[in-house]
Parts: structure tokens; C-alpha cells; sequence
């Protein structure tokens, strides 16, 4: 096949790929976005690999940690990443989806002077830590997601306007009030998935101009759900 021929094959693959997601996501408004993930462990690889699903065309990745073999049964890393830096094995399986897609990837904890993209994802195990990434985030973000997880309770806030950011600040009580444990250290690859679709919706309203749901707790086991 020749360069024309390729060129074609290309531009028809554009054109069909996202047909049936058209009207949910403003490819326009991907178009010019970097879009920046923060711990790419259970939540925010299932976030990473949906980004890319829906058409995101940068994407940065950042953390600082290395794949351990649980986090190939809750995580969704394969066997033989075991070992590898998390940002690394998260890029090679984004570009196994769409090799055009551009993937920056920092291997190392989130730092202020990193510069990020406008749309951001927060997917720490920690309300410290959290907190320590919004207060440098919350000035610079058009939009933000915090994920958040313990066993089979998901709790996503979603913030797209200055007047959220005191209700969002209030969520982040002191570490030591928090829920004993990691955030992710009962989880399923099941749930951090569902996680991660929360948090791909609230993205899309906001890139279709419809307000987000500032807080949406799921209970998988009860089976409730509530949106505030």
C-alpha cells in the first residue's frame, strides 16, 4: 500500500472509529486538550485506557510508582509488566489503542511545577495527598475529577467552576479522620472500573457544556447511589 493509499485508510478510520460516541463526545473539544491523569493505579490506569477510548489526543500520566503482581489482578497491568514503572506499562497499552496518540509520562510524584493539562484527573490513595495536589491545581484546572474508592463504595467529585471550590475543599478532611486504610487497598478491577466510568461522564458533560454532578457516591454492595 502506498503513502496515498495509507493516507486514505487513515482518514476513513478517523471518520468511522467514534461514530456511535459522536453525539456524547465533542471530538472538537479533545481536539487541543492535554489531558493529565494523577496515579495510574486501579482508578487511574481504567481512566487512562478510557481517555484514550474516547478519543483523547494527549495524554499525561503521572506517578511514581512500579507494578507489583496484585496490581495485575485489581489493576488490570498484565504478568509481564510485573516490575515495570506504572506510567510506562499505562502508555504502552494507550498506544496499543491509537499509536497517533501523544502520551507524556512523568515517573516520579506529582510536583507543582509540572505542567499540566485542563482537564485533570485525581487518582491518589490519600486525602493528604489530594489535598497537597488541589491546592496547586485548583487555580490552574478547567476541570477536575477526584476519584475516590474502598472496596465496593465509589465516590466521585467533580469540580468546573471557581464557586465549587470551597465546597470541594471541605471534602478534604484531615488524614487522620479518613477511613482507615488506603483508598485503594480493598479493591476489584470491577470497581475501579466503574470508578473510572463515573468519572469519564462527569468529563464528558463538562465538554458538552452540561453541569456536572459535584458528588456521586456509589454503594455496589447496597446498591444505592447518590448524586449531590
Amino acid at each position: 500500500m502506498n503513502d496515498s493509499n495509507n493516507l486514505i485508510a487513515i482518514n476513513v478510520d478517523q471518520a468511522t472509529r467514534f461514530t456511535r460516541q459522536r453525539d456524547l463526545v465533542p471530538r472538537d473539544r479533545l481536539a487541543d486538550m492535554r489531558v493529565t491523569v494523577i496515579g495510574v493505579g486501579a482508578v487511574g490506569r481504567q481512566v487512562a485506557v478510557q481517555l484514550a477510548s474516547l478519543g483523547a489526543v494527549h495524554i499525561q500520566l503521572i506517578d511514581h510508582d512500579t507494578i507489583e503482581p496484585t496490581n495485575v489482578t485489581t489493576q488490570g497491568y498484565f504478568a509481564g509488566q510485573v516490575g515495570a514503572a506504572k506510567v510506562d506499562a499505562a502508555a504502552d497499552t494507550i498506544m496499543g489503542l491509537d499509536d497517533r496518540i501523544r502520551v507524556d509520562t512523568i515517573s516520579d510524584r506529582y510536583r507543582s511545577r509540572h505542567r499540566t493539562g485542563q482537564a485533570v484527573f485525581c487518582c491518589v490513595d490519600s486525602i493528604s495527598a489530594r489535598s497537597a495536589i488541589w491546592r496547586s491545581q485548583k487555580d490552574r484546572c478547567q476541570f477536575w475529577s477526584d476519584g475516590r474508592m474502598l472496596g465496593e463504595v465509589i465516590r466521585v467529585l467533580a469540580v468546573d467552576q471557581a464557586a465549587l471550590h470551597e465546597k470541594y475543599s471541605a471534602t478534604l478532611f484531615p488524614q487522620a479522620e479518613a477511613q482507615q486504610g488506603a483508598c485503594t487497598s480493598r479493591s476489584t478491577i470491577y470497581a475501579a472500573s466503574i470508578a473510572a466510568g463515573l468519572m469519564l461522564h462527569q468529563f464528558t458533560r463538562w465538554l458538552r457544556d452540561i453541569a456536572v454532578d459535584f458528588d456521586s457516591t456509589l454503594n455496589l454492595l447496597a446498591g444505592e447511589m447518590t448524586v449531590a
